[in-house]
């Protein structure tokens, strides 16, 4: 099965498309190479997932005909990634999730960064 394909049907992208593009600009790694979409994925083979700032890695255990549910996913992949890493994670996701809430929406205007060297001063 495609890596493009094999990514879509396993849920852990929403759309072949993303899954396409996202091999395409080097967010998906096949066995600690970057591939192509349509490099074919055989059952033992590691997928890496750049998910900023980490690599989430997952083990083929089985190859789908087509797309799955959500709870036969588990039969199919085995996720790797070390513990500390999904620490990580998690921290920045609930860091973005606090400045969202404050009204933070990433880096600060002209007009905000003076306002806050004012501040400062």
């Amino acid at each position: 099965m495609r890596l493009d394909k094999f990514i879509w049907a396993t849920r852990l992208f929403k759309t072949r498309s993303i899954a396409s593009k996202s091999c395409s600009t080097e967010k998906v790694q096949l066995n600690d190479r970057y591939s192509k979409p349509s490099k074919a994925v055989a059952v033992g083979d590691i997928i890496s997932i750049k998910v900023v700032p980490i690599w989430k890695t997952y083990k083929v255990v089985d190859i789908p005909k087509s797309r799955v549910g959500a709870k036969l996913v588990p039969d199919l992949i085995i996720e790797t990634t070390p513990e500390a890493d999904l620490e990580q994670l998690a921290q920045i996701v609930e860091g973005n999730r606090q400045n969202k809430f404050l009204g933070i929406k990433g880096r600060p205007t002209k007009k905000v960064r003076r306002d806050l060297d004012d501040l400062l001063d």
